[in-house]
């Protein structure tokens, strides 16, 4: 049944609480959003549809010669806030009522609560993730374990609180003006600004977010003009809401200067989103033989092209008085397995390493047994608050620095790691889940989307493999059928009879054999969840 509210209509059901966060002026605040953004962001998704069709035809970025004196200019970000001086550990992770509290509680100095790669976008989970959002801000939030009755509450110190909502090429498909869904970043900023900002500002911090997948300095305009709205409307002090932009796209990197320009006034700086940037990069050059990459586990931060990204972005941000934040380590600890257990802190380790001594002002994890290992190099190697000083003049990158495709191996077991992590990933997001260890890594979308779109390039650009393969439907076939079954003999047959795992190698197969590439698989995904009435 819908509901109509302020010009909305909602399609989802008002489960018990969800009224709480769904109330008329928090709709009307959201209508006047998609109203006055709704449309230019559709056109700037149309802008990056005609991009990606000249780069389908050669064509390869470089930096923009029309905004030379933006980036020649000497010009600062506006002061940040004092709880955004210390970002040396970062833990990010999906909504859910326990999820938040343990990260809340988990020794970082700042948790990225996140609507987008971590989070499948049920109607249930979005609104119950506002709901304990509003509750952590206000101390409020506690859970009890249903089946061990552990109960779980916040520490007395906790960390900082940033919000990273969907990217702009969502859409939120149970709120619809006029017809059309609306915006689903729109959805997801609106609601926590609207119900949390002053709660935040009266406690000593503010509504700080990141913005994922921009492609362009007019994305991050956009924002700024959304930013600047909101503030009015919401009577917020100018400047009060912070926003640290991920690089998580290959466009974006050769437009660091002018994104932090544009939000210059609720800049928090940038973060180096490296999965989702490798997944841009194969996917922006996806018909381009030369641009092929090796197998996903060779792609590493150690590779030029993601050393020369790692260090621009420092010297970029510190130029302007903005943090540099690093990455994530997918890596999370081993239970049972002692070796492999010290094998992956021993990576998290010289990970972490690597982007201090790039000058880095803080990196990301992704569980919270990891907090530590991060802290203490960051400790080591930063024992000031940050690293801004430290300008990196010594660091130069052109664009052929960027564009360097890295060499490696091209295997078999590359192709089967690729169909196995997308079948188990896609498998746990028709669940609702949006991030699920695989393999000892940590998978969400980002991660996904680089084994999947792996599989589509050495497809469809008739690359052979190291062994003299050539990577055709059929093999890919037979890979999909084998590690289903490998699938099945993991989890047992019960659990794979209660799972989805041939909907998913169905979805997997789709994307990776269809001539037109799908943008992002959580699009087709979210139509199989939203069909499905979640």
């Amino acid at each position: 049944m819908a509901t109509s509210m302020s010009g909305l209509e909602i399609r989802g059901p008002i489960k018990p609480g969800f009224e709480e966060i769904l109330t008329p002026e928090a709709m009307a605040f959201l209508a006047e959003l998609e109203g006055r953004f709704g449309g230019e962001r559709l056109r700037l998704l149309d802008v990056r549809t005609k991009r990606q069709a000249l780069l389908d035809q050669g064509h390869k970025p470089d930096f923009l010669p029309e905004t030379r004196a933006i980036r020649e200019a000497d010009w600062t970000i506006a002061p940040l806030p004092v709880d955004l001086l210390d970002r040396r550990v970062e833990i990010t992770g999906p909504v859910d009522r326990k999820m938040v509290i343990n990260a809340l509680n988990s020794g970082a100095k700042v948790f990225m609560a996140d609507y987008e790669d971590a989070t499948c976008p049920t109607w249930t989970n979005l609104v119950e993730g506002q709901i304990n959002i509003r509750d952590a801000v206000r101390r409020t939030i506690s859970y009890e374990d249903p089946a061990s009755g552990k109960k779980y509450r916040l520490s007395d110190k906790t960390a900082v609180l940033k919000v990273r909502p969907r990217g702009w090429h969502l859409e939120e498909r149970h709120v619809l003006m006029d017809g059309e869904p609306m915006s689903g970043a729109l959805f997801d900023f609106g609601l926590h600004v609207f119900h949390n900002a002053k709660e935040l500002l009266a406690r000593g911090s503010g509504p700080y977010f990141y913005l994922p997948k921009l492609e362009s300095h007019f994305e991050a305009r956009l924002w700024r003009e959304v930013f600047l709205v909101a503030e009015e409307y919401l009577h917020l002090p100018h400047g009060s809401i912070k926003a640290t932009v991920l690089i998580e796209t290959i466009l974006a990197a050769f437009e660091m200067d002018e994104i932090l320009y544009e939000l210059r006034e609720h800049s928090a700086g940038l973060n180096c989103g490296r999965w989702d940037y490798i997944f841009s990069f194969i996917k922006k050059f996806r018909k381009d033989p030369a641009a092929v990459m090796p197998d996903r586990a060779e792609v590493t931060m150690a590779t030029p092209f993601l050393s020369a990204y790692s260090q621009l972005a420092v010297k970029t941000c510190h130029r302007r008085g903005a943090p540099a934040i690093g990455g994530m380590a997918a890596f999370i600890p081993v239970k049972d397995d002692l070796q492999a257990n010290e094998a992956a802190f021993s990576r998290v380790r010289a990970d972490k390493e690597r982007e201090a001594s790039n000058g880095h002002d803080g990196t990301w994890v992704a569980h919270p047994g990891l907090v530590q290992v991060a802290r203490e190099v960051f400790d080591a190697y930063m024992p000031t608050p940050n690293q801004i000083a430290r300008k990196r003049t010594d660091v130069t990158v052109a664009a052929a620095d960027l564009l360097a495709v890295p060499a490696g191996p091209k295997t078999e077991a590359g192709l089967r790691n690729n169909v196995a992590v997308g079948i188990g990933y896609i498998e746990a997001w028709l669940r609702g889940q949006g991030c699920v260890p695989l393999f000892n890594l940590m998978e969400d979308a980002a991660t996904a989307e680089i084994s999947r779109t792996q599989v589509w390039q050495w497809l469809h650009t008739g690359t052979a493999l190291d062994d003299g393969q050539a990577v055709t439907l059929d093999l890919v076939d037979r890979v999909i059928a084998e590690e289903l079954s490998a699938w099945k003999a993991r989890v047992g047959a019960d659990a794979y009879a209660k799972g989805r795992y041939a909907d998913a190698a169905s979805l997997f197969r789709d994307l990776v054999a269809r001539e037109d590439f799908t943008d992002f698989l959580t699009l087709p995904a979210y139509e199989r969840v939203v069909a499905e009435g979640a």
